[in-house]
């Protein structure tokens, strides 16, 4: 359960990213720490226990990407990762080793919340605890995503993304419903989030060919065979 005062990891090796979050969040109503590094941020962890970690990508020592992966042992925690990189491997890197979100730099601080906020809101869904269509089989309760009965490793936004298309079958889900849903917000306009997740979910259920999660051209995708 989320205290009054979310808590809020902020890694980043820029005093002046630093204190911007810090001072910004802590006006909004979040509790921070804020780490120059992720050795310093990892060896805190534990103590501070956070709801959501900001974490910027190029770190000096350990990078960004590998402390998420670290982060990534506990599936409750929102983690948003900021890049002045624009490469689609970068992003791809991140989302793969666990990120939920990510933002370029530079920012605007009430976009950030705004997604902070998001992450963090616990919504409940009325599903079934199990779901199955064509090979594909989603049981709730363990947390487990079997394809053609092969137990396959997802991440926690691919599997809430995999969850809503098998709570709407063969309805076509426009992009911005797939955004508000599951990342829990609207943001038009930037389609590259749901791309990626969309592919990498693709990959790792044997969908290469595009026929289970099918793409509708100009409006969203559809799960259908």
């Amino acid at each position: 359960m989320i205290d009054d005062k979310p808590r809020v990891l902020i890694v980043d090796d820029e005093e002046s990213i630093r204190d911007l979050l810090v001072i910004g969040l802590s006006h909004r109503g979040f509790d921070t720490e804020a780490y120059a590094t992720a050795e310093e941020a990892w060896s805190e962890v534990g103590r501070y226990a956070p709801h959501a970690a900001i974490i910027d990508i190029m770190l000096p020592g350990e990078d960004g990407l590998q402390l998420t992966r670290k982060l990534r042992q506990d599936p409750e925690l929102y983690i948003l990762i900021l890049t002045a990189r624009d490469a689609t491997a970068d992003l791809v890197q991140g989302l793969e080793g666990g990120a939920d979100d990510y933002l370029a730099k530079p920012f605007e601080l009430d976009e950030l919340v705004a997604r902070l906020r998001a992450g963090l809101r616990r919504v409940q869904r009325d599903m079934p605890s199990e779901a199955e269509y064509g090979p594909l089989r989603l049981d709730d309760t363990a947390h487990r995503v079997t394809a053609a009965g092969s137990e396959i490793t997802l991440t926690a936004k691919e599997y809430e993304l995999l969850r809503y298309l098998l709570k709407n079958p063969a309805q076509v889900l426009a992009k911005s419903q797939i955004l508000s849903h599951v990342w829990g917000y609207d943001y038009p306009g930037d389609d590259n989030l749901v791309e990626v997740h969309i592919s990498s979910l693709r990959e790792k259920i044997g969908d290469r060919q595009k026929r289970l999660i099918q793409t509708i051209r100009g409006f969203g995708y559809r799960l259908g065979d």
